[in-house]
């Protein structure tokens, strides 16, 4: 309520009392003040999310205007159906369409991202699919998809780009790498499989209005869907479907969930899903959890307010008992720990990849 409305509501009260005089008025008691009330803790949360809001949205786009939009060509067009036959061909036009990014770059005088798109275009590489205009998109294949009975699909969180593509591509080397050279029973074949980095959707800012909203999940969501059923007619019949989510990545599997065709969910890092619990991601697959000791995720406030016709925040805590995922082991991982060679979170991620759920070390 407003000053001006207050003084006019004591005012027009005041009208309506009767005229104290004399003695009676000297001797009226001054009513004694109130203590203040606690502000609710919910309050004080949607104080502080409005105020982070408000400084993201004059910090952001005095960041972005700083650096000029990047130009690079559309998307390859592929001349025949994406089959386990036209893979090599795929490969081929998304490598020639990155390299002619990297020489528009280059050109632009944007020696950065022209370095990245020329690390894509690399005959080595093999790419599902390549964007390089504005932030980029780009999914990425490390192993033989087509002959795979185990897959890997990782979702990134924010601030990933074109430009930060390295250690997104790092982090899922690191666990190709982990799961190719992992020991097993003498007697047990090799499994064959693939790990995926999919930078398929807009990432947001971490410092940005979206990244505290699902705009962006709700966005990636139908996306990541039909890219799963993608792979599920390029890969054999069986194949053990994993994806992996990353920090805001978490929120773009938690959206989703429903209908998409994995056998296992793991989430780290997460500040929430835009769910309640398990059972309202409504998933067929299994939801597993591991946050870090070291990850300031910890203390990202996992509630979910309504602010000016939006809702900020993702909810329940996907490690707390009320959410009801498999927590497994991370140690003390920090935010971008999770796929560090030699760590509990990556061991335990290439069991669950692997389809081994009893020898996932728990949290």
């Amino acid at each position: 309520m407003g000053y001006a409305q207050r003084t006019g509501t004591t005012r027009h009260r005041s009208a309506l009392l009767p005229p104290r005089s004399g003695t009676a008025a000297r001797r009226a008691p001054a009513p004694s003040p109130r203590p203040p009330r606690p502000r609710p803790r919910t309050t004080r949360l949607r104080r502080a999310l409005l105020s982070a809001l408000l400084t993201a949205a004059i910090v952001t786009p005095l960041a972005g205007a700083a650096r000029p939009r990047i130009p690079a060509p559309r998307p390859a067009t592929l001349t025949a159906p994406l089959t386990p036959s036209t893979l090599p061909s795929a490969y081929q036009a998304n490598r020639r369409n990155a390299g002619e990014a990297a020489r528009m770059a280059a050109v632009h005088g944007d020696a950065h991202r022209a370095a990245a798109d020329r690390a894509l275009a690399a005959p080595s590489r093999h790419l599902l699919a390549f964007d390089g205009r504005g932030t980029g998109q780009a999914t990425e294949v490390l192993g033989d998809l087509t002959r795979a009975e185990h897959i890997a699909v990782l979702v990134p969180g924010s601030d990933t780009t074109l430009d930060t593509y390295t250690r997104f591509h790092r982090a899922a080397a690191a666990l190709y790498t982990h799961l190719t050279h992992r020991t097993g029973p003498a007697h047990e074949p090799a499994p064959r499989l693939a790990v995926i980095a999919w930078l398929g959707y807009d990432t947001p800012a971490t410092v940005s209005t979206t990244v505290t909203t699902t705009t962006r999940a709700d966005e990636a969501a139908p996306r990541l869907r039909a890219f799963v059923r993608r792979l599920r007619t390029l890969a054999p019949a069986g194949t053990h479907l994993s994806v992996l989510c990353h920090s805001y990545g978490s929120v773009v599997c938690g959206r989703a969930a429903p209908g998409l065709d994995a056998d296992d969910m793991a989430l780290v890092g997460s500040p929430g899903t835009g769910a309640d619990s398990v059972a309202a991601l409504r998933t067929r697959a299994r939801v597993w959890a591991a946050r870090g000791g070291d990850d300031w995720v910890a203390d990202v406030p996992h509630v979910r307010a309504g602010l000016f016709g939006t809702t900020v925040g993702f909810g329940t805590d996907p490690v707390s008992t009320a959410f009801g995922a498999r927590v497994f082991d991370a140690a003390d991982a920090d935010h971008s720990g999770y796929f560090t060679p030699g760590s509990a979170s990556l061991a335990n991620l290439a069991r669950i990849t692997l389809d081994h759920p009893r020898e996932v070390t728990r949290g």
